[in-house]
């Protein structure tokens, strides 16, 4: 099956079905939904993070570090 294809049919599911509740466990981000996960939905979630996580490349750290201080030395008048 094209790629096409599959993510077009990806795009259709809906959330009462089990990979669309997993998406749903890994996108959120409001504090309030997560207090209220299940051991479960938190170790779905975490295990999705670490994953996206270790595929950060050194380059695309430095350049966040970088904008980072650049950003509190504009903030501290410098």
């Amino acid at each position: 099956m094209p790629w096409d294809e599959f993510r077009d049919l990806l795009v259709g599911i809906a959330p009462d079905t089990a990979l669309g509740r997993i998406v749903a466990i890994r996108a959120e981000e409001d504090e309030e939904m997560l207090k209220h996960f299940s051991r479960e939905q938190h170790r779905i979630r975490n295990a999705w993070r670490s994953r996206k996580a270790k595929q950060v490349t050194g380059e695309d750290m430095d350049a966040t570090l970088n904008y980072l201080k650049d950003l509190f030395l504009s903030m501290a008048g410098r």
